[in-house]
């Protein structure tokens, strides 16, 4: 922090947008998971501020005794629908989605095995789990088989992976892993955080995109992403729902999600379904950006996705390449171990339907000079 690029909970005092205010100084936000960029969108505010009307500001208990509103019911109903499964269940935070499910879905005797650049809520929800885990190296299919094969045949064995990698920004092998599923007799899970939005009809997510829903067994969402809110949820069928509901520690022991948070969510997922311009904008500047950065020379591996990493493979020079891009008036974020490997430190450039080629230019413009500087780029 005496370096002055410490680059953490930088206060932002705007709504978010494609340009945020930041202690009076307009920057370009490239830093946000607002994919389709609807945090501001003046239907999702109205449904939020009427359902505090209606509701109040909480619910003042769990969904397991006083806590459920007919408005959570509607959200699960419509999302399940949405996804292509039976039912859902709607959490508090998406964190709280995996590490409730993932811990308690296995036994003792099972196993979880994960791609080895899951979501920590993933991690933290297998660590909390009896049961035994296995973890196969980041789209290694044949190193997830040979860990399938350490699994003893009549055990489950629970798969669990992110379907877009949210800091890499690449999809998982899901028609391949589902081919595994088959061969060895497992089921799978899938976190379609980053996907929903952005990849499937409408932005039903990754195993939509690679038309797998039916083969995956849970599908796992937040709203803060591309839903504009705060909240995650799973979708299953209805025996697997039925267990979660009454077994999944932070469904049954967490507050229930706020009536507006539940609000903005629904609104949100109907102007999903309604405007699929949204994801066509989102797609047409994620196609001409990743061009600009590789036409530029930057590396950022293998995305196909509005995620772009830009690789800097060192960490002090990680996070002044972030200061200096601020410095420029563009708010990137840092990408550090635990959250890659020592080797593999980046800055994370993330995109939304609402971005403009102009921004994008000035974005990579501001860049270039920031790792130009630095020597990052010749």
């Amino acid at each position: 922090m005496n370096l002055g690029i410490y680059p953490y909970f930088r206060e932002i005092d705007s709504h978010q947008d494609t340009e945020v205010t930041m202690s009076g100084k307009r920057v370009l936000m490239f830093g946000s998971n607002s994919y389709m960029g609807l945090t501001y969108d003046k239907r999702i505010i109205e449904a939020a501020l009427n359902a505090t009307k209606k509701y109040g500001t909480g619910c003042a208990g769990s969904r397991f005794l006083n806590g459920t509103l007919d408005i959570h019911v509607q959200l699960e109903h419509e999302l399940a629908e949405f996804v292509g499964k039976d039912e859902a269940l709607v959490y508090s935070t998406g964190f709280t989605v995996n590490s409730g499910v993932v811990s308690c879905l296995t036994g003792r005797n099972d196993y979880i095995l994960g791609d080895d650049r899951d979501h920590a809520s993933i991690v933290d929800g297998r660590r909390l789990s009896v049961s035994t885990f296995f973890h196969y190296k980041h789209n290694d299919m044949e190193d997830l088989e040979r860990e399938l094969k350490r699994c003893r045949p009549d055990a489950i064995k629970l798969i669990v992976t992110d379907g877009l990698f949210s800091m890499e920004g690449d999809l998982a092998k899901l028609p391949e892993i589902v081919e595994l599923k088959k061969k060895y007799n497992a089921n799978i899970m899938v976190d379609e955080a980053h996907g929903l939005g952005v990849f499937g009809r409408n932005g039903r997510g990754t195993c939509d995109h690679f038309g797998v829903t039916a083969d995956v067994d849970l599908i796992m969402g937040t709203f803060s992403k591309s839903l504009a809110s705060i909240g995650g949820f799973v979708a299953a069928d209805k025996d697997i729902i039925n267990w979660l509901r009454h077994n999944s520690r932070t469904y049954i022991f967490s507050a229930s999600n706020t009536p507006a948070a539940t609000a903005a969510a629904l609104e949100a997922l109907h102007i999903l379904k309604a405007e699929p311009e949204r994801q066509e904008n989102l797609w047409k500047i994620t196609n001409y950006a990743l061009e600009q950065f590789k036409q530029a020379g930057f590396e950022i591996g293998d995305t196909e996705s509005p995620i772009i990493p830009l690789y800097v493979r060192d960490t002090e020079k990680t996070f002044l390449v972030t200061k200096l891009a601020f410095d420029r008036g563009i708010f990137i974020n840092p990408v550090i171990p635990p959250a890659c490997a020592p080797q593999d430190t980046l800055v994370r450039v993330a995109l939304m339907a609402t971005h403009t080629k102009e921004q994008v230019d000035t974005c990579v413009s501001a860049l270039y000079d920031s790792f130009k500087e630095l020597g990052i780029i010749q």
